[in-house]
């Protein structure tokens, strides 16, 4: 109760504090990249419900197919993934209950198809504007990585480890690093042929997937940038 009340109150002030900045963010944005000024995506969150995230848009439209994604950022769009600003309206999220202020990074739904029931358990609290693996490097770690700082938090979430969490985050805001991957894109997860080639290799842990054609995700912990993975837009992936 006292979480959520928390969550509410920091949501609230500050919408009412950034109110201006907000505002002149959506001028510049549609100015610029035309309509509309919000991404919207499905993602999963608590229990793996699905919910609407909000972000600013920070990439234009393709001007032709298969355009890379680094090149559609716009120099706005830039600005606002640099300082951090995109993720500004899932203040939204978290008045609706959809997101808290601090959690696990919320992710796509074929992503979270692909974990295992231990992976799963990063979806038992509602995902977050920061959380430990934001801290800990944010798109710089490969999925594994981020995975298991995520499952730490879950385990262990209390007030002092928030409290270390927003003073971390503090610090990156003031000096960005880990926004995006290599070329603009952020490592997605590995692709289903590379994670079913995965299991059958020692000290993996894999398992059988539970039902269809879905290969799980079954990564070494220990994976690094260079494990093959499908790559994903930055703007879709943070």
């Amino acid at each position: 109760m006292m979480r959520r009340l928390f969550d509410v109150t920091t949501a609230a002030l500050t919408l009412l504090l950034l109110g201006p900045m907000i505002i002149v963010i959506a001028v510049l944005i549609r100015t610029t990249m035309g309509g509309p000024v919000l991404f919207r995506q499905t993602r999963s969150g608590m229990h793996g419900r699905d919910f609407r995230i909000l972000k600013f848009r920070t990439m234009r439209h393709p001007r032709y197919p298969d355009e890379p994604d680094q090149d559609r950022i716009s120099r706005v769009g830039h600005l606002l993934r640099t300082t951090s600003m995109d993720e500004l309206p899932q203040l939204i999220n978290v008045l609706t209950g959809d997101m808290a202020v601090i959690g696990p990074r919320p992710t796509l739904p074929e992503q979270v198809a692909h974990y295992t029931p231990r992976q799963r358990g990063r979806l038992d609290v509602r995902p977050g504007l920061t959380g430990w693996a934001q801290v800990q490097g944010r798109n710089a770690l490969s999925w594994p990585a981020r995975i298991e700082y995520d499952l730490y938090y879950v385990r262990n979430r209390g007030f002092r480890l928030d409290l270390r969490i927003l003073l971390r985050t503090v610090v990156l805001l003031l000096r960005p690093q880990g926004i995006t991957g290599a070329n603009g894109v952020n490592p997605g997860f590995p692709a289903a042929q590379k994670a079913s080639a995965a299991q059958n290799s020692p000290g993996t842990g894999g398992v059988t997937a539970a039902s269809g054609n879905r290969a799980p995700w079954t990564v070494p912990y220990n994976a690094t940038a260079t494990t093959p993975m499908d790559a994903i837009p930055a703007e879709e992936a943070s």
